[in-house]
């Protein structure tokens, strides 16, 4: 079995889409809250509570396959502040890449990262953070590629990512894992753009990845609603009406829209700010928004259950918003509202990890096997 670490761990997101047939042999999070639910779904036996940069090389067993770091987001996220890496929460980015650049001098390197994030951080400070990323990964000797994989293509929520893959540069790539160009389903025009901005060195470095389309998605959002949710309750009329009324015109009319199919309709609905005013807006595709942890009422997603002339809301259950995610049935949440939703919006598509992990980080860690003697120069 091959051996990973497993940063900015969370829920264990990453470990339960890389499976049983990987072994963690190291994970880690500052979030206490969020450890707690990682001991209980994985015991404690690999998890190390502590600041990354007060990790040292030390600290992690061997030398694994694979490190997969899901790095905070709040600074690169298009909603964010801007700071980009330079930020106090995505700048957790550079401590984790000084103990990478430990391991490679230590002649303990992993033979591949995956470094994942919003889109964002395609663009943040002008593409300048993608930059920078790239360069660090090119200087300890990995080459790399990159895609943005949307959970909507195997749960019905959409959560577009970007999915940083690096493998050791003497690692000889198996067949039919890699193009010559990109494609468009894994390679939006931004994500083209940002290669072709980078310098003609790190462009060297650069490998498209090639991953088949995803067999149709079968779920739609209404599947995972539960009959009786647990842990919320609905709204009264005068709160709902309330919403109603903060709908723009474009909103409103979905709701009408549903209203005159006279069947029973589920849609989604988050509050933003739009122009300084709080708004409310549905979506009646059959996909829900985004999860996002809740810093603030207005993150948190609304479930809006149109029948006939019937318009009843509710917040999104934990359980709800863990399906969205992926995560099993019998995966333990915690008990208060907003600490299950908080692990379960800042997590990964459980799916989405599976699906890269069998077409993609498995033949590399079988690659990576074969040729032991293959290292980062």
């Amino acid at each position: 079995m091959p051996e990973f670490y497993e940063f900015f761990a969370g829920a264990g997101m990453a470990r339960l889409g890389l499976g049983e047939d990987w072994t963690c042999t190291f994970a880690n999070d500052i979030d206490e809250k969020k450890a707690a639910s990682y001991r209980r779904r994985f015991g404690d036996g690999q998890l190390r509570v502590a600041d990354v940069s007060r990790l040292r090389e030390d600290d992690l067993p061997g030398q694994a396959a694979l490190a997969w770091a899901s790095f905070p987001c709040q600074d690169l996220s298009l909603a964010g502040n801007g700071e980009g890496l330079t930020g106090k929460r995505s700048g957790a980015f550079w401590p984790f890449w000084n103990l990478m650049r430990g391991l490679h001098d230590a002649g303990r390197a992993p033979g591949m990262i995956v470094l994942e994030n919003v889109c964002g951080a395609i663009s943040s400070n002008n593409g300048e953070d993608f930059a920078a990323i790239a360069k660090a990964i090119v200087r300890i000797g990995y080459r790399f590629g990159a895609m943005v994989m949307d959970a909507v293509h195997f749960l019905p929520q959409s959560r577009p990512r970007l999915f940083i893959v690096a493998v050791a540069s003497g690692v000889r790539l198996p067949e039919g894992i890699t193009r010559a160009d990109p494609n468009a389903f894994w390679h939006p025009r931004n994500l083209v753009g940002a290669k072709f901005r980078l310098t003609e060195r790190l462009q060297d470095h650069w490998i498209w990845w090639s991953l088949p389309a995803p067999a149709e998605r079968r779920t739609v959002f209404a599947d995972l609603i539960e009959d009786k949710p647990a842990g919320v309750i609905w709204r009264t009329p005068d709160e709902t009406q309330a919403l109603l009324r903060s709908m723009s015109l474009l909103n409103r009319e979905k709701v009408l829209a549903a209203q005159k199919e006279g069947v029973l309709r589920i849609g989604a609905l988050y509050k933003r700010m739009r122009n300084g005013v709080c708004r409310a807006e549905a979506r009646f595709d059959d996909v829900a928004g985004c999860l996002r942890a809740p810093r603030g009422g207005s993150s948190r997603q609304t479930i809006i259950l149109v029948h006939g002339q019937t318009v009843r809301t509710r917040l999104l259950s934990p359980r709800e918003a863990a399906r969205l995610m992926g995560l099993p049935e019998d995966y333990r949440l915690p008990k208060r509202y907003n600490e299950a939703y908080h692990l379960i919006g800042d997590g990964l598509a459980v799916p989405v990890v599976s699906y890269l992990e069998r077409n993609l980080l498995t033949p590399l860690a079988q690659a990576i096997v074969e040729h032991p003697q293959a290292k980062t120069a």
